[in-house]
């Protein structure tokens, strides 16, 4: 199945936060294979997502160290990394009427292909609509 269990880590934006989750999940020998922290201004809140390669390791690894997280369906696609690969998805998206809530991308290590992540307003209906068309496991 393409999708994924998405950490996400609110609280708020300041120096040291991201270095704290990395070294419980690190500690934990819990691999990061994907993040997002978008920039947060002033004293807000931000939302740091997080993909893992062990979800039940970075669970009890949070737990323990009392880092209040939550967990969200992402969908994992794999694109060929061109201009114009995600506009494709996108408008399959748009024209079911499915919001895009969340999204982040990295090209592969070979350069030929992009991961992208995504969570959106109904994961069910965006599987079935995209289903053959660039879903890919992480």
């Amino acid at each position: 199945m393409p999708t994924t269990t998405q950490f996400v880590v609110s609280g708020q934006s300041k120096p040291g936060v991201l270095a704290r989750v990395a070294s419980v999940l690190g500690e934990a020998g819990v691999n990061i294979k994907a993040f997002s922290a978008p920039e947060v201004t002033g004293t807000g809140t931000g939302k740091l997502r997080l993909l893992v390669a062990d979800a039940d390791g970075a669970r009890a690894a949070f737990k323990a160290a009392k880092v209040k997280f939550s967990e969200e369906t992402a969908l994992l696609l794999s694109l060929e990394n061109k201009p114009g690969a995600f506009k494709k998805v996108a408008d399959l998206l748009t024209k079911s009427r499915i919001n895009i809530k969340c999204g982040y991308c990295t090209p592969s290590r070979e350069g030929k292909r992009a991961i992208v992540v995504l969570t959106v307003s109904n994961t069910v209906k965006a599987l079935t609509i995209l289903r053959n068309k660039s879903l890919d496991e992480f």
